[in-house]
């Protein structure tokens, strides 16, 4: 496979699926829980706040392992640690719903995250390093439809599960295709000696920062908005704790003789930029996939099945998008893929702009059909300008960096929307709540028509009078949290276009090689 004419063998590609169907499983669960979780939470015993490390553990043990994972696959041989950590994944997938309490379900999830977080980065790897040139085209897109796809499937699958068998297939589900991937690494990937005097010389100041500061930093961004952020003790020094280990990873791993990481690929403004978009990729992807299941179940009132078909629409047309891509890639800039892939997701958002709380599935279609379309357009062709033309090793690095920064997008994204729209709805609240008093004589009589209905069921003029108060609160609120929605759509919109000044530093690729790779 030394020449770019050399074409891949069956092995080659067998190995490439194994990968991307191990990325895939993990990618699934990182969103597999969130239509689930009341139903977890009211079988284990646990509030929606401690509910919600069931995800957070999983994220915070996963952004560890992620940068992790190019040094320990060339410590251990990336045949016996992709394999090992599959199986480890399925073993903690049957863990998980064997739980009985929060604290082993959140142990569990903790080492999904573990060993899921080293299956996502390892299929760039083994596509750059097992497929020739002409034939990476074809193996990026196939991760690049996992990386899409699997977020938008997470809830729809998590729902239908809960609500047709339990929570616990959920979990179950990873027993079909865990062990297929494994399976599939274990026989195409060769073997390589493992090089254990390597371990302890490791960087393990470095390593120890990173996972203290990128630990804590998830931990913030997950659990801020819940905790009234800095008015709890606990996000405040975990903030500091974030941005000491966060700088003394940075510092060392540019400084350091052998990092772990190597932080300065960076400094390639292609892989830079790339980056820099892939954390926008996270927040905006990650970010609608929270904001839309959340507006179906507040506003609408929506079960999982229902939030599901819903979802389901910005996820199941990349099916049939994704095969056109390594055509397009050959044919097209990948530069201009990203910026028509950009221009289609923000069109979906200003879509949604104009929310109503009569807009349910129907309307719900057409914006999540822009987003199904957008996405591949701009995702794929990033994972392929982040990892072009380096070396094995720096691809692994390279890649580690773009997946930990689409993690850290994700979680920002989330934290940042869930903040705003609980601020714009208070916001939106008190103004319609103003509006109301100055327009006091149209007030009293909507609570006079109101009071009419309720004769028939409630004779105390009293309780008549202050069940109609409680139901025109009820609806200024669900009108404030619409409206604060919106204001979400438009702030994701306007930062997507704002996010297109980035395309300025990626360089574009030789026009051989631009069309071989992507054949």
């Amino acid at each position: 496979m030394s020449g770019a004419e050399t074409k891949a063998s069956a092995r080659d590609w067998l190995a490439v699926a194994g990968a991307i169907l191990g990325a895939f499983t993990a990618i699934l669960d990182i969103q597999i829980t969130n239509s689930s979780l009341a139903d977890i939470e009211g079988a284990i015993g646990a509030s929606p706040e401690q509910g919600s490390w069931i995800s957070t553990a999983y994220l915070m043990a996963e952004i560890i392992v992620i940068p992790l994972t190019g040094w320990l696959g060339s410590i251990f041989g990336l045949r016996r640690y992709l394999s090992v950590n599959t199986a480890l994944f399925v073993a903690f997938s049957i863990a998980c719903a064997l739980s009985t309490s929060l604290p082993q379900l959140i142990l569990f999830r903790a080492g999904q995250g573990f060993t899921g977080g080293v299956l996502i980065p390892t299929a760039i790897t083994i596509v750059r390093t097992r497929l020739p040139k002409s034939q990476q085209g074809a193996g990026i897109t196939l991760f690049g439809l996992t990386a899409t796809l699997a977020p938008a499937l997470g809830p729809t699958v998590g729902g239908w599960l809960t609500d047709s068998f339990s929570w616990h297939y959920i979990f179950y589900l990873n027993l079909i295709p865990g062990p297929i991937a494994a399976i599939i690494q274990l026989t195409s990937l060769p073997k390589q000696a493992a090089r254990w005097p390597e371990l302890p010389k490791g960087d393990w100041f470095g390593i120890g920062a990173m996972a203290v500061g990128l630990s804590s930093l998830t931990f913030v961004l997950e659990e801020g908005q819940r905790k009234e952020w800095f008015e709890s003790s606990a996000i405040g020094q975990l903030s500091i704790i974030a941005a000491v280990g966060v700088a003394c990873f940075i510092v060392r791993e540019l400084t350091a003789a052998k990092p772990f990481i190597n932080l300065r690929v960076l400094g390639n403004p292609t892989i830079g930029a790339s980056c820099a978009l892939m954390t926008v990729l996270g927040a905006v992807s990650l970010g609608s996939t929270y904001v839309i299941p959340l507006y179906c179940a507040q506003i609408q009132g929506y079960n999982a099945e229902q939030i599901g078909y819903v979802v389901m629409w910005s996820g199941l047309p990349q099916l049939v998008l994704f095969p056109a891509m390594p055509y397009l890639m050959k044919r097209v800039d990948p530069r201009l893929l990203v910026v028509v892939g950009t221009l289609l997701f923000a069109s979906s958002c200003f879509i949604n702009v104009n929310l109503t709380h009569d807009v349910g599935m129907d309307q719900l279609i057409l914006p999540q059909l822009l987003r199904a379309a957008g996405q591949p357009l701009f995702s794929i062709p990033l994972s392929q300008l982040a990892t072009a033309n380096l070396p094995p090793r720096e691809t692994a690095d390279a890649s580690a960096l773009s997946n930990m920064m689409r993690n850290l997008g994700g979680s920002i994204g989330i934290a940042l929307l869930s903040t705003m729209i609980e601020r714009r709805e208070q916001f939106h609240f008190s103004i319609l709540a103003e509006a109301m008093t100055q327009n006091a004589a149209l007030t009293q009589q909507r609570i006079a028509m109101l009071m009419a209905g309720a004769r028939a069921s409630i004779a105390d003029p009293a309780i008549a009078r202050a069940q109609a108060l409680m139901s025109i609160a009820a609806q200024v609120r669900r009108e404030a949290y619409v409206s604060a929605y919106s204001d979400a759509f438009w702030i994701v919109g306007v930062g997507l276009i704002i996010s297109l000044c980035a395309i300025f530093l990626l360089r574009k690729p030789p026009r051989s090689a631009g069309s071989v790779e992507a054949h």
